[in-house]
């Protein structure tokens, strides 16, 4: 069984992604619901980066005040960014430019994993891949990828329903610190963000850490023997 990737080709609106992530957990809720008659997908791993846009993970769900989401979608000296709720875990976070989103969907029981293993696995392809750049990733007692335990390179926020995955992580290529002035990341007040070019790879671009992120996910999943590229149309 191939991993299927779809990179999304540009800047990327959250909606079309969420949509597109919806679709694809609907195809395997359907087939658990009715395995004799709806054939399984394949996993997916969807890979983008977005136009600017903050959103909270469920523990804050309609806690986010209108007077909150004003200053967040205010507009600034690099454009305005959207707010939008979102079922992963973990909490108000930034995506945007020059940063990879990576949303995999996929039966964690078809490539014989636990919720702490997935998120273990994640975080294990996030270093896997920064290895490939010459960048040291670390785990901390924290949730996500660092390369000091004060300095965070990637975020991990995840959504399980009978076992099927969605959302995943958000690795930083580059960085517009202006945006991130205006949150406190994950909810981990003085840590700061970083990047990979901050690290030291300077000309890596988005898309070319997408495809290497596909690659590293591939090798750490059960039953998976290489990644098969996708498009929209041939999704299906």
């Amino acid at each position: 069984m191939k991993l299927h990737h779809l990179p999304l080709p540009g800047l990327t609106p959250y909606a079309h992604a969420a949509n597109l992530q919806a679709s694809l957990v609907s195809r395997f809720l359907a087939h658990k619901a009715n395995p004799e008659s709806v054939s399984a997908p394949p996993p997916t791993l969807i890979t983008a980066q977005f136009n600017p846009v903050y959103t909270c993970g469920r523990r804050e769900i309609g806690t986010i005040t209108k007077e909150q989401q004003d200053f967040l979608t205010k507009a600034g000296p690099h454009g305005k960014a959207e707010f939008h709720e979102a079922l992963r875990g973990g909490q108000t976070t930034f995506h945007g430019p020059r940063q990879l989103v990576a949303y995999s969907i996929l039966d964690l029981r078809s490539h014989g994993l636990t919720a702490r293993n997935y998120v273990c696995l994640l975080e294990g392809t996030v270093i896997a891949t920064l290895k490939r750049y010459g960048v040291e990733g670390i785990r901390t007692e924290n949730t996500g990828v660092w390369v000091t335990p004060d300095t965070k390179i990637a975020s991990i926020g995840v959504h399980l329903r009978r076992n099927v995955s969605s959302h995943g992580v958000g690795l930083n290529v580059g960085l517009e610190r202006w945006w991130w002035e205006r949150i406190v990341a994950c909810g981990l007040p003085e840590k700061r963000p970083t990047s990979i070019r901050e690290e030291g790879a300077a000309d890596v671009g988005v898309e070319d850490v997408g495809i290497a992120f596909a690659e590293e996910l591939a090798k750490g999943l059960k039953n998976i023997d290489g990644v098969e590229r996708m498009n929209e149309e041939t999704l299906g």
